[in-house]
């Protein structure tokens, strides 16, 4: 009888997608004691209570079963009125908005009912670590654009355009950006738009940062002339409310692609937690004065995490979004993995390497500041001593 080989069974466009280099860098992290994360992306926050107090209220009313594919009829409803007049985009609940289990759920299937095998996807880099693989699980073709620490890591619409070729077909913005912090101005945007309507693409806009901008105003794409019809905006509950544990998120757009998304949602996810739905409905109703709330902390953190780290000698652009900051540690000789180890096991700081976020990170860490600013002050006093003794 033939020996059975595991590996040989695995689809081959799996087998050639790397692990997250995050959540490989911190199962190391979770076999030691006393050390100060700035690691997982991830608010300190606990959830506000009365959005809590939904989910528990709709456990005891028995609120326990499906709700439909697209979600419940409530929750979009609210959502259509918060995202007119928050980012001035205009849809209809019953048929453009699907309610998904997380932001990164919606992603997948935005990708896998637009995708051709063969079809090229551009997206920029640095950037989370979900794209690219996303995409080669789609069958599509990951291009990526760079962003540079010298434009505050914002995309220009000139080296989209020079990444387009006759088989681009979508083309994925994440601002402010995971892990860079980097935003775009309306000006900006509008170039990319232009680009986007002569070329023919379909833009996936991920914002789920988007209530963590710290400077200027956030302008989403899908405002803009013309993009409506072309863009599907992807948003979620974890970071602006701290309800990560929720896996909430939705996906709004043209009704026809709202509908190919929804018939692989309701083939594989089937629905979103109604508990978590209950608990969104909450938290887009009253939650305002949470986010501003814990977006003034993350602002007053990283204020002090950049500031430590360009005192250290790491130069380090301020992030006008979200709640990272990105360092440069070229001139410690070090790549961004040896230094990342080196400075877990040295000092106890956990950070990420700035490789597991796509080639052009590398020379850079991830350093999240959604933890205390006792922790945080404390990690920087340990990685100037950590910088200092590397450069002797």
């Amino acid at each position: 009888m033939a020996t059975f080989e595991a590996q040989r069974f695995v689809a081959s466009h799996v087998r050639s997608i790397p692990r997250s280099g995050i959540r490989d860098f911190f199962d190391i992290v979770q076999g030691m004691k006393d050390v100060i994360s700035l690691g997982v992306g991830e608010p300190d926050f606990v959830t506000p209570w009365h959005i809590r107090e939904a989910a528990i209220y709709a456990l005891e009313k028995g609120r326990t079963t499906y709700t439909s594919n697209l979600g419940l009829p409530r929750l979009r409803a609210v959502l259509a009125e918060h995202l007119a007049e928050r980012f001035g985009v205009k849809y209809q609940p019953q048929t453009q908005i699907l309610i998904a289990v997380g932001v990164s759920e919606a992603m997948d299937l935005a990708l896998r009912a637009l995708v051709n095998p063969g079809d090229e996807v551009i997206y920029h880099e640095p950037c989370y670590v979900s794209y690219s693989p996303s995409i080669v699980l789609a069958y599509g073709v990951p291009v990526a654009v760079s962003c540079r620490p010298e434009d505050g890591f914002s995309v220009t619409a000139e080296a989209i355009e020079r990444a387009i070729t006759p088989r681009s077909k979508v083309l994925i913005l994440n601002f402010p950006t995971n892990p860079t912090g980097g935003t775009m101005t309306r000006e900006e945007l509008l170039k990319i738009a232009e680009v986007a309507c002569r070329h023919n693409l379909v833009v996936l806009t991920d914002e789920i940062y988007s209530e963590l901008t710290f400077e200027g105003e956030h302008v989403s794409i899908a405002a803009l002339p013309g993009m409506e019809e072309r863009t599907i905006f992807l948003h979620g509950f974890s970071k602006a409310y701290a309800m990560t544990g929720f896996r909430i998120g939705y996906a709004c757009g043209p009704a026809e692609l709202i509908e190919a998304m929804m018939k692989i949602h309701q083939y594989s996810m089937l629905c979103a937690s109604i508990i978590s739905q209950e608990a969104a409905i909450e938290a887009i109703l009253h939650g305002r004065g949470d986010t501003e709330r814990m977006r003034e902390q993350y602002r007053l953190r990283r204020n002090v995490i950049v500031k430590a780290l360009n005192d250290m000698g790491l130069s380090c652009h301020l992030p006008r979004g979200s709640f990272y900051a990105f360092p440069c540690i070229r001139s410690t000789g070090l790549s961004s993995k040896e230094f990342a180890v080196r400075l877990l096991q040295e000092e106890k700081v956990a950070c990420v390497p700035g490789g597991a976020f796509g080639p052009t990170g590398e020379g850079f860490v991830r350093c999240c500041f959604a933890t205390s600013l006792e922790q945080i002050e404390e990690a920087m006093r340990r990685m100037a001593r950590f910088v200092e003794r590397v450069r002797r």
